[in-house]
């Protein structure tokens, strides 16, 4: 399906406005399917984004370490890991190093969570079904070329 069918739209300014709105389309439709599968375990995307960082970091992080991380960038990471804390999914301890900051690792209860989205995220990677791997490739590229542009 065509991105002009898909918004009711006959015509571009250019190739590059087409481009540009056929991204920002594309990213939410991405998105909603996304929320799909997060909301199914009773979590937004910040508190998903956070657990996933914390399980492939191993190591606990402070609030500043795991912002800098996030796809999402938040101000509010703190009271989104307090989300998690309440829900037995992360928990918090003095740092070692540093005894102003507290350090955030995930819970046994956040992992097994993990492990279940895992295998409903699966479900995501038929958003991009069919590309082939060289055009996945080939897309990813050509997105990091647009972010390069800053």
């Amino acid at each position: 399906m065509s991105i002009e069918s898909d918004i009711n739209q006959s015509k571009f300014a250019s190739e590059h406005r087409k481009a540009n709105v056929n991204l920002v389309y594309t990213y939410y439709w991405v998105i909603e399917r996304q929320k799909k599968v997060i909301e199914e375990f009773g979590l937004t995307m910040q508190q998903f984004n956070i657990l996933r960082i914390l399980r492939g970091n191993r190591a606990p992080l402070s609030t500043l370490q795991i912002r800098d991380r996030m796809i999402y960038k938040m101000s509010d990471t703190s009271r989104i890991v307090d989300r998690l804390l309440i829900k037995d999914l992360v928990k918090k301890v003095p740092s070692k190093t540093d005894k102003r900051m507290v350090d955030i690792s995930i819970t046994k209860k956040g992992l097994k969570l993990l492990t279940e989205s895992d295998v409903e995220e699966y479900r995501l990677d038929n958003v991009s079904s069919k590309l082939t791997t060289t055009e996945a490739k080939q897309l990813s590229r050509l997105l990091e070329k647009m972010r390069s542009l800053d």
